[in-house]
């Protein structure tokens, strides 16, 4: 895989929980190869990623636990996961207004989203839940 590979597949593997950053991966993987577990090769104008014999190895020598993304996930509370499913379903409706809204439809969706983020901060300050006291 490349780089940008990698990071939507961590992404869809962690359920969106765990994003690294490409100023997270690249560093990581530069090292990996620098410890001769991966190595790079350029390929239509992008570097790819796989892992040498040593890197076989050591993965197989590990085996047997769970891929780390099932722990990122089974460690992640049901509410935030729910949440940020959520603000994907969002996201995408944000989008389709902005590639297809009419300028007018746009604005109002700005509106919209201003008083959401309001609203999302007043629930913030104001009681944690029923159990607040």
């Amino acid at each position: 895989m490349h780089g940008y590979e990698m990071l939507a597949e961590l992404a869809r593997r962690t359920r969106e929980v765990w994003r690294p950053s490409p100023g997270s991966l690249y560093p990581a993987l530069q090292l990996l190869e620098d410890q001769g577990l991966v190595r790079s090769a350029a390929e239509g104008g992008r570097r790819r990623y796989e892992l040498t014999a040593e890197g076989r190895a050591l993965q197989a020598r590990n085996a047997g636990g769970a891929p780390p993304w099932e722990t990122i996930i089974s460690a992640a509370d049901d509410g935030v996961l729910a949440l940020r499913g959520a603000l994907r379903d969002v996201e995408l409706a944000v989008s389709q207004v902005a590639e297809a809204g009419t300028a007018a439809q746009r604005a109002s969706a700005v509106v919209l989203l201003t008083e959401l983020r309001r609203r999302l901060y007043l629930l913030l300050a104001g009681p944690a839940g029923p159990d607040a006291g």
